[in-house]
């Protein structure tokens, strides 16, 4: 059995051990899946349970757990249901990058789940929207400054989480006697950031693609607006905030590539000196490798784009006490005309080839009768000289073509018709002096 996926008849190296049964957040593909031996190096596994939040378990019964199934671990108390992520070495390197706070108090897996435990954590599951929104009317009534984003009851129902934002310190001794009164549950209180808070909820960045909180970014890293100083970025706070109401982290991505970059480039501050004028930089396009400088410091005047290695360069000749001829050295070529692809060509181009081919067909069928015509005035012989010239002058010039004569044809048609409708109209109007003058004869 083929064990690896293969895109247009190429191995990529995707094993469908590694891909998950179903699509979660935090998904890491185990491209060690399909390694011999892989899942006896250690009994951990890593399961994950609503949205980001996941734990390690001993497999203690050596369960044939796969990636994707649905088990019960252990918890406090009772039981809770999750999804299995990842197995095998990979786990090891898993709970190094994000170690657990006590090694020693490891849970475990129970079992596989059952009917039974699916029919419970789904009834759990179903109260989690009303017990957040009573929650938050509880936490409004109590005065408490604080946002309740999200409630996750545990998968037997004898306890919920609820994951709260607050800007500072709040005292929710009160609210947690209340909380349990009101749902009879044990309660449990975690405070998350805003980043946290998007994660768990999810949604669309500008860029198109689902926000990297969700999808695979666990470690969150201060941003800074700094990063947008190195990038040329506008310091627009609605362009450079997420949905997290935070900088977006995907300014860090790249800031190192810029600050890089930018080294090459010549400081902002000095000034290139021409034979002609003084430039003062105007903007960059730091990763193009280009400047643009403007003949005056404020406004855009005479701007002219040059690459870093020309700017450096003038910048070498100024220290020298060189002023070149222009700043920018490259021969301009002549700008070339935008091509409009809809004058290319003529909508009526195929109507016009054939009007050519019906004329060459005509003329060829015309040439038969011309030579007919030549060879019967060549074998007649006029009396007279005169008569015989005018004939021959006559054979020499080309039949008219059929369109002419049919146009000849026409010309006449409309002629005789208009001729007639006068003559009708002539007649009319006689006939209708008759009538009046017998109608009202004069007195003489």
């Amino acid at each position: 059995m083929e064990k690896k996926y293969y895109l247009g008849g190429i191995d990529r190296g995707l094993v469908k051990e590694g891909c998950p049964k179903q699509s979660c957040q935090l998904n890491v593909f185990d491209y060690m899946a399909d390694i011999p031996g892989n899942v006896e190096t250690t009994d951990l596994v890593e399961v994950q349970f609503k949205n980001t939040r996941k734990g390690f378990y001993h497999n203690s019964n050596h369960l044939p757990l796969e990636k994707g199934d649905i088990v019960a671990v252990e918890a406090s108390p009772g039981h809770d249901i999750g999804t299995v992520t990842l197995t095998g070495q990979l786990v090891l390197l898993q709970m190094k990058r994000t170690p657990p706070r006590n090694p020693d108090d490891i849970k475990r897996v129970y079992r596989k789940v059952r009917p039974v435990d699916m029919e419970k954590y789904e009834e759990a599951k179903a109260r989690e929207h009303d017990t957040m929104i009573r929650s938050r009317q509880i936490a409004k009534d109590l005065g408490l400054e604080m946002k309740i984003g999200d409630v996750e009851y545990q998968g037997d129902g004898q306890k919920a989480i609820f994951y709260y934002i607050a800007d500072g310190r709040v005292d929710f001794r009160q609210l947690i006697k209340v909380l349990a009164e009101a749902f009879r549950v044990r309660i449990e209180m975690k405070q998350i950031g805003a980043r946290q808070e998007a994660g768990r909820i999810g949604g669309f960045g500008p860029c198109g693609r689902e926000l990297c909180c969700t999808t695979w970014m666990k470690n969150f890293v201060s941003v800074s607006t700094a990063a947008a100083r190195f990038q040329d970025l506008s310091l627009n706070p609605q362009k450079l905030a997420g949905q997290c109401a935070k900088l977006k982290c995907c300014m860090n991505y790249e800031a190192d590539q810029y600050v890089e970059a930018s080294r090459r480039l010549p400081s902002r501050e000095i000034v290139l000196q021409t034979m002609d004028s003084d430039y003062y930089y105007f903007k960059s396009d730091i990763l193009a490798g280009e400047v643009t400088y403007s003949t005056d410091k404020r406004v855009a005047a005479n701007l002219v784009t040059i690459t870093a290695a020309r700017a450096l360069e003038v910048v070498a000749m100024n220290r020298d006490g060189q002023k070149p001829d222009t700043l920018d050295d490259r021969v301009k070529s002549a700008p070339t005309k935008p091509i409009d692809l809809a004058t290319q060509e003529d909508l009526t181009r195929f109507d016009k080839a054939k009007k050519k081919r019906k004329k060459k067909n005509r003329q060829a069928s015309d040439e038969p009768q011309q030579a007919t015509a030549e060879t019967s005035n060549n074998a007649t012989d006029a009396p007279q000289k005169t008569a015989e010239t005018s004939e021959n002058q006559r054979s020499a010039e080309p039949a008219p073509s059929r369109d002419n004569q049919q146009r000849q044809q026409n010309s006449d048609q409309r002629q005789a018709d208009a001729t007639q409708k006068q003559r009708g109209r002539d007649q009319r109007r006689q006939n209708d002096m008759r009538r009046r003058e017998q109608q009202n004869p004069t007195k003489e």
